[in-house]
This record gives structure tokens, sequence and C-alpha cells, in this order.
């Protein structure tokens, strides 16, 4: 076990979500890449397992529910936990983002002190070998 603080990989469109979101990260310790299209994340994860995958809903040329699955059908990529930020609470879509392999379902706008405890979970679960 390393003394290494997790590495979180945030996806997010938005530009101010994302630094909302990357702040209260930082602020808890937690190491952060930032991104803001799914494109840009499947090259980065080409040579990167993060900790933890956050991603939003709608990104620039593929959508969150695609990338998830993505994701999900690879082998390197298929463990790394993954939480869905919404801005739809539909039962439908929460669904649809389970089905494609997210492990948790923010909707937007969130508390910070839910996000904080579902990356918490997520990321104190997840164990990497050396």
């Amino acid at each position: 076990m390393t003394d290494q603080a997790p590495q979180i990989l945030l996806i997010e469109g938005d530009s101010t979500l994302l630094e909302i979101t990357a702040f209260r990260l930082e602020l808890l310790g937690y190491g952060l890449v930032t991104l803001n299209t799914a494109e840009r994340a499947i090259e980065w994860l080409q040579g990167n397992l993060p900790t933890l995958v956050i991603v939003d809903h709608v990104l620039p040329g593929m959508d969150g529910i695609e990338f998830i699955n993505r994701l999900s059908n690879d082998t390197r990529t298929s463990e790394i936990p993954i939480i869905f930020l919404s801005t739809n609470g539909d039962l439908e879509d929460v669904q649809k983002a389970y089905n494609a392999g997210a492990d948790e379902y923010l909707v937007i706008p969130y508390d910070p002190m839910v996000l904080e405890a579902k990356v918490e979970r997520l990321a104190s679960a997840v164990a990497y070998p050396a």
C-alpha cells in the first residue's frame, strides 16, 4: 500500500461545475485529473488507471452513458468505480446509468457532503496492485 492519495478522473463538460467539483475534491486531498471530453478521457485512460472516475451525463462528442459502457466493456478499466453526475433524477435514467456500469448516481446540483461520502466510500474500497 502506498501513501499516495487516491487519484480521481473527473470528466465534466461544464467548466463551472468542473471547477466547483475539482475544488471540493482537492480540498479533501484527492489527486485529480480533470478533462472536458470523453475522447480526451479515453486517451488518458490508455496509459493511466485512476482510483475512481466521475463523469457527467452530457459530454461533447459522447454522452456519459456511452462512456460508462466503454469503460465497463474494457477489461482493463471495468473494475474502476464510477460516479455518474446528472441533472435528471428520473428513475429510468438512474437505472440506465447503473445498467451501463455506474456505481453511484448523483443529481446535479448535488450536496457536497453527499459527493464526499460517495467518493470516500468508493475510493477506499479500491485496491490496485503496486
